[in-house]
């Protein structure tokens, strides 16, 4: 391919043509962006979108997309492309004010400045507010508003001055491909020689995917946005040069915001029935009537229109005088689909992404082009991310319409998903069910977090109450579930785990180049490893079992390991999901021995059965493969089998177990075990941003060989680390993503938190600068608005000897 790679983009919307922009400043300047429509209000969903960039967000890395957006707009050239005014979001409930409370704490730990405003700022702020309906408000002085088709009008221009050619009239009606590989793009004009393919399409994404066979879920969906006659306090303020001058105001609890237009207001809504479209439904360009519009549904808007002149009373003066309904994308999770087709090299995509992040995602893009990885990790945004089991039509269309009417809901960070349910189950369900499970969901599977079997444990009188906000979706009786584990032995199911065979004559080469630890051990070893990208990022953790000379089995995390596995396999070997047709079950805790060897003739003795080893076996007469591992810090194993076994496997141990007062544990239970032992969650306590050392991993780098990433680890000076902070307050349970401040400023933000019932202290992971990751520094937590006095601990916390994973 060279060094300079044809580059063909589909759509010249604002995505489109900031990569384009950000390709062409990194020197990839062989660039063609194709656009069905006319440049640059090309009838998409840019050519009508109101242009509100608002930063704060659960997700880190849309929040710093987010905060590059507004910084690239605010210094394009030219007639203004941002302004910025600031965000005000207001609280019209004291759920609300909470939950400002907690964007505020977002914010703080992703580095964007940000205030809690009392009802009289927030009107000083927007005179259009009415203080007495309001409980507070959320500022964020660097929020503001977008110009979407004048910035991308002048990203593209940048690109063109550097060599980028756009072509409007294009209708792409096919994309050739020859030995796996994008080959060039077809219109139905013309013939474009194509070495990387970009599909920024937006709502017409799924039709282009349809060309290369890739699946896009996304959903076209309608959303309302009006404007209303001139307001008087307005006249005069702004001119149809400025357009606006107050902040962007949000009112989530009525599912509104609102931007000026001179001297009218804008007022878009969330709040009615969710209006999908099917992509092949949408007009096309060139009618009379923009593509992304379709006609306003006065009836929807009502509910919108009272709620708004309730907050701002002088639009009891006006009325609404024109609107639409404006299509744009959603998807099953609400976040955007970035990557490459896991099948077809150089076709790449960039869909669903709104204007807030729009700049922010051309530059991922166009580093993970270029540089081979971009410097945000895009775990959560990847195009693969989804299991086959969540992209069925029905799946996207249900999801995703759930994903616009959750656009301005307080979300709990253990809320599952709703319907479509169930989508997976282990083979060990209806026993769950049985026993009272409370079922939370996770890339489409059924997951216990804890059974109401256990109520009446007297364990459960032992677990400290906590806040309103941590009792959500936990019952006391997950503390007791830890605390039997403990004592005695539980079984936990391990199904929805990610599983994969990797097979062949290559195989040891093949993992042994892509994982940091040494795995050429005999058949029998089980080793921890990690899996890192050409940064020297950690990509992810896995556990690698030698199951014979030319079988392993890889516990993984995700449909992303996967993806990439399969995309570095050489011919020799194979990469299988075996998810779906295994089960496991862990059986842990001091008892674990005396509950499977009577049931097996293999020896599962300490010496006949060593700590990370695997053996195949007979338990209770169903085939298991055995492996003598532990993420809860206790004694016992992982027993897999095949699904049709599951349901005889969990009969057999629970009817032996009764004798050793065995109880199933769930989800909640094990994650604060976990974090008793320090055991880390990739995806939430570390991700591609940080290296092995960073994140405490450093005993899982074997430096004496090679592999992938090597190079690039060898020359990372990180200062920051993973640290635990326990917090004095025993009632003080935080959930993730909090600030931590040291002598008073922000320095970090925790990762995973959990209560460990066995320490008897709340537990709250969080990255620190290395000179404050120090046992005995002290810190505050701040969790809704309070300070909560913490310190940073020696880890692990519990079982420091590891006496208990060896007996």
């Amino acid at each position: 391919m060279g060094t300079q790679p044809r580059v063909v983009v589909i759509g010249a919307g604002i995505v489109g043509c900031a990569i384009a922009d950000e390709l062409t400043e990194r020197g990839w300047t062989d660039i063609t962006v194709l656009e069905k429509g006319p440049l640059f209000a090309t009838g998409g969903s840019t050519s009508h979108a109101p242009g509100l960039v608002f930063q704060a967000n659960p997700c880190r890395t849309m929040t710093r997309f987010a905060a590059y957006t507004a910084q690239k707009y605010r210094e394009l050239e030219g007639e203004w492309c941002f302004q910025p005014l600031g965000g005000l979001e207001v609280a019209a409930s004291p759920e609300r004010w909470n939950e400002a409370k907690r964007r505020h704490g977002w914010l703080t730990s992703w580095g964007v400045e940000s205030f809690l405003r009392d009802p009289g700022e927030c009107a000083e702020l927007h005179p259009l507010v009415d203080p007495a309906r309001i409980q507070g408000g959320l500022h964020i002085p660097t929020d503001g508003l977008a110009k979407p088709v004048r910035a991308a009008e002048a990203q593209a221009r940048r690109a063109m001055a550097r060599g980028a050619r756009f072509l409007s009239g294009q209708q792409v009606v096919s994309v050739e491909r020859s030995a796996g590989r994008v080959t060039a793009v077809v219109t139905d004009q013309d013939r474009f020689a194509a070495d990387v393919v970009l599909s920024c399409a937006g709502m017409w994404g799924p039709l282009i995917g349809a060309l290369v066979d890739l699946d896009v879920p996304l959903v076209p969906m309608a959303h309302q946005y009006a404007k209303t006659g001139p307001l008087a306090s307005l006249t005069g303020r702004n001119d149809e040069r400025t357009e606006a001058g107050l902040p962007i105001l949000r009112h989530q609890d009525g599912d509104l915001y609102f931007r000026e237009h001179v001297d009218r207001i804008g007022i878009g809504y969330y709040g009615h029935r969710p209006m999908p479209i099917d992509p092949a439904a949408i007009r096309e360009s060139g009618s009379a009537v923009m593509p992304s519009i379709e006609p306003f549904t006065a009836e929807d808007f009502q509910p919108a229109w009272d709620d708004a002149r309730t907050l701002l009373p002088e639009l009891a003066e006006t009325e609404v005088v024109e609107g639409i309904n404006g299509l744009f994308s959603f998807t099953p999770d609400g976040m955007p689909l970035l990557g490459e087709h896991p099948d077809l090299r150089g076709f790449w995509v960039a869909e669903a992404v709104w204007i807030t992040h729009s700049a922010g995602v051309a530059r991922a893009m166009a580093q993970w082009l270029v540089d081979g990885q971009p410097a945000e990790s895009l775990h959560s945004c990847d195009l693969n991310r989804f299991e086959t089991a969540q992209r069925s039509p029905e799946y996207v269309l249900e999801r995703s319409c759930r994903s616009f009417v959750e656009v301005y809901d307080v979300l709990h960070p253990l809320e599952p998903g709703q319907e479509p349910r169930p989508v997976r189950t282990s083979p060990f369900y209806e026993r769950q069910q049985e026993l009272g499970a409370v079922f939370l969901e996770a890339s489409g599977w059924e997951r216990p977090h804890w059974y109401e079997a256990n109520a009446e444990l007297p364990e459960v009188a032992e677990v400290p109450p906590r806040g309103e906000w941590a009792s959500r979706f936990w019952s006391p009786i997950a503390g007791a579930e830890a605390l039997v584990t403990r004592k005695r032995v539980a079984m936990f199911d391990m199904t929805p785990l990610k599983r994969l065979e990797v097979a062949g004559p290559g195989a040891l080469d093949f993992l042994q180049w892509l994982t940091t630890n040494n795995l050429a051990k005999k058949p029998g070893s089980v080793t921890y490893a990690l899996s890192l990208d050409e940064a020297g990022g950690v990509r992810s953790d896995l556990t690698v079992a030698r199951l014979s000379e030319q079988r392993f089995q890889v516990g993984a995390n995700g449909n992303l390991d996967l993806e990439w596995l399969r995309r570095h396999a050489p011919s020799d070997v194979q990469v299988r999901d075996i998810t779906p047709g295994t089960c496991c079950i862990g059986v842990w805790g001091p008892l674990a021995r005396e509950l499977v060897q009577p049931l097996t003739g293999t020896d599962f003795s300490h010496e006949g059965f060593g700590f990370f080893k695997n053996k195949a076996a007979f338990v209770g007469g169903v085939p298991v493969t055995a492996m003598r591992l532990s993420y809860v810090g206790e004694l016992g194993w992982e027993l897999y089998t095949a699904a049709d076994q599951g349901r005889k496997l969990w009969d057999v141990l629970w009817e032996a177990g009764q004798r050793l007062g065995v109880i199933a544990a769930g989800r909640s239970a094990f994650n604060s075990l976990r974090l008793e032992k320090g055991y880390r969650s990739w995806g939430a306590d570390m991700t591609t941003e940080h290296d092995p050392f960073e994140a405490g991993l450093g005993f899982a780098v074997r430096t004496d060989k090679d592999f992938l990433g090597r190079a690039a680890l060898a020359e990372r000076e990180g200062d920051r680390r993973l640290c635990p902070l326990l917090l004095e307050d025993r009632e003080a349970v935080v959930m993730g993503s909090e600030p931590v401040h040291v002598d008073g400023r922000p320095v970090g933000y925790v990762t995973s938190a959990a209560y460990g019932y066995t320490i008897g202290a709340s537990i709250a992971y969080a990255w620190l600068p290395s000179s404050l990751a120090v046992p005995g520094t002290r810190a505050d937590v701040e969790y809704f608005g309070e300070r909560l006095p913490a310190v940073v601990a020696e880890e692990p916390l519990f079982d420091p000897e590891m006496k208990r994973l060896r007996s």
